[in-house]
């Protein structure tokens, strides 16, 4: 897929749009962090002062970066109080946001858990490997092949220190792990959910792990709430010392998924569990609990446990030097706040797939900042490997374009095309443009910049242009593997 330079006037009528509600919030005496986020959407500041378009740094560094990429499980695009929840209280994520680049227009993978991360983990696009066409993995059929390189592997070539901490769901023992696939240390869960106590995964088998390689490894056990135990193995992680290698750490929550357990909620979990041993299927996925209040409980508490990391590595003395990256592996769920857009996970409407994130990287990048471009997953993977110094296997090309010359050099991105295909829906932007067609069948055109939430479909006012977008999305979609059955 070929780099589309679209025109000019229309990148800066986006930024023209969201600089003027900005501006009209510090007026106001209100940060930009909500302004910017969503025009014209309620929230609250979470910015000292109005965030800066974003501007490359003149400045240096000879260290290749430590890598704490963070990312939540089902958090919608505006369940942080700095990108425009007028209810979550999120200061520590908005704290890191206020050091470093927040992005309003980034996107997950996939609409899914474990494609969006086959997206991370291998830099192109789930229907590149059949592991990724499962929606998300169910079962023990699919899974990330070991023989392909991955971020990790890549990096771990080029001297890196490589751990995965969390949610794997790329595929179960014996064929697939963590340490097949080019981390050196494993600890976590390899499903897609678990309840957060007792560890009980989908199929009500025990799921936590460490540094597992052959079935029958032995199981990790801790029975204390999940979100705890990981937050404390990452801080452990950041603060020990690595033999002088730069390091790599994919610490991948859980929290804000189902089924809806804050902590403290023992009697809602042993009820949980006792259906889940009485044999009731989905009984995990918790249908008839949570509420409003319940998932904000629960991502506050992601936020705590990212600012525990975030102070272990500020005490290690590595702050400088690492580059932390957060964002979420798809819209969110049920009691998710997505306002203003429409749909939410597994959809591949914005609410599906556009995701809060955020990047700091004190040694390079100055805080306070904004970038309305449109970026996604497999965008970061090529751009941590070009940071990193790791070259990707020309066997296995890249989907993704490094975002290195415009983070570090202020170079201009060209305008290309995002790309999406899930069951039933596609999705390609370009530009200001989305095309998207929907389980109705249905070729929709969208302009985004006025336009976010996706109501006033444009298909019948630029046939042109939605014919271009459609052919677009079917060169790509060729490319790929296609769905079994």
């Amino acid at each position: 897929m070929q780099p589309h330079r679209w025109s000019r006037s229309s990148r800066l009528s986006r930024r023209s749009v969201v600089g003027g509600v900005a501006g009209a919030a510090t007026a106001l005496g209100v940060g930009a962090g909500s302004a910017g986020a969503s025009v014209g959407a309620p929230g609250t500041a979470a910015t000292d002062a109005a965030e800066r378009p974003f501007r490359a740094a003149a400045r240096r560094s000879a260290r290749r970066p430590n890598i704490l990429f963070i990312l939540g499980d089902d958090l919608g695009w505006a369940d942080l109080s700095s990108y425009g929840s007028p209810h979550i209280r999120t200061p520590n994520l908005d704290r890191l946001a206020r050091q470093g680049v927040r992005f309003t227009d980034a996107y997950s993978g996939s609409a899914t858990c474990s494609p969006t991360r086959f997206s991370l983990y291998t830099g192109r696009f789930p229907g590149r490997t059949e592991g990724g066409l499962a929606e998300p993995i169910a079962d023990r059929s699919a899974g990330l092949e070991p023989t392909h390189p991955t971020l990790a592997s890549l990096l771990r070539d080029a001297g890196y220190a490589t751990a995965l901490i969390g949610k794997w769901h790329c595929g179960y023992l014996p064929e697939y792990s963590p340490t097949k696939s080019g981390w050196d240390e494993f600890f976590g869960n390899f499903g897609g959910a678990l309840e957060y106590y007792s560890k009980l995964g989908l199929g009500g088998e025990y799921d936590l792990y460490e540094g597992a390689v052959r079935e029958g490894d032995a199981e990790y056990k801790d029975l204390r709430y999940y979100t705890r135990v990981l937050t404390e193995r990452a801080s452990e992680y950041v603060r020990r010392d690595h033999g002088g290698k730069p390091w790599l750490l994919n610490l991948n929550f859980t929290t804000p998924h189902w089924p809806w357990i804050a902590d403290g909620d023992k009697e809602e979990s042993a009820e949980i569990v006792r259906r889940i041993k009485a044999g009731e299927k989905g009984a995990l996925f918790h249908r008839d609990g949570g509420s409003v209040e319940k998932y904000t409980a629960m991502v506050e508490d992601l936020d705590r446990s990212v600012g525990e990391v975030l102070k272990a590595l500020k005490k290690s003395g590595q702050e400088r030097d690492t580059l932390v990256f957060f964002a979420s592996d798809n819209g969110g769920e049920r009691f998710s706040y997505n306002w203003p857009l429409s749909g939410n996970k597994a959809s591949l409407q914005e609410g599906g797939i556009r995701v809060p994130t955020i990047v700091r990287w004190p040694a390079r990048l100055d805080g306070g900042q904004v970038s309305h471009e449109p970026v996604y997953t497999p965008d970061w993977t090529a751009t941590l490997l070009e940071i990193g110094g790791a070259r990707p296997d020309r066997a296995y090309p890249l989907d993704g374009t490094s975002l290195a010359p415009y983070l570090l050099k202020g170079e201009e991105l060209a305008e290309r095309e995002l790309f999406w295909r899930v069951r039933g829906e596609r999705a390609l932007r370009r530009g200001e443009w989305k095309y998207y067609r929907g389980k109705s069948g249905r070729d929709q055109l969208f302009h985004l910049a006025v336009d976010q939430r996706e109501q006033a479909d444009r298909a019948s006012g630029e046939p042109e242009l939605l014919a271009e977008l459609k052919a677009a999305w079917e060169r790509t979609e060729k490319g790929l593997l296609p769905y079994p059955g």
